[in-house]
């Protein structure tokens, strides 16, 4: 299987708080799959969800990692110690902006947020 984002949403965007997304399997949040198969476990909680474009990975408790991650629109502290930081957006805030304004209260997007190219591992 090719692994990429491709194709993929962000399917929960919440307004000045994060956005969620990237399931490469089903598409619809309900799936994704990592080079290391269906799950992985944690790595560590070094880091800390400190402000805006922190990624972090998104799963349903521990060990539980796969494709899915979020990124943070402010300082999200709650997601400490259950969601491992991986990362930092260092440009494209503007892109953040926008899609934040598709978002709502209630997790739902108003428009499709698509990654409509990205590059992919066999």
């Amino acid at each position: 299987m090719l692994l990429h984002y491709k194709g993929t949403t962000f399917h929960r965007v919440i307004p000045r708080s994060m956005f969620k997304g990237e399931d490469i399997t089903k598409k619809d949040g309900l799936g994704g799959e990592s080079i290391y198969g269906d799950t992985f476990a944690d790595e560590n909680f070094i880091n800390k969800h400190i402000g805006p474009g922190i990624l972090s990975m998104a799963n349903t408790g521990p060990g539980t990692n796969g494709s899915q991650f979020l990124i943070c629109t402010t300082k999200t502290e709650w997601l400490d110690g259950m969601n491992v930081v991986f990362g930092q957006v260092v440009e494209g805030f503007e892109v953040m902006k926008a899609i934040e304004k598709v978002g709502s209260r209630s997790d739902l997007t108003t428009k499709p947020v698509v990654v409509a190219n990205c590059g992919q591992l066999s």
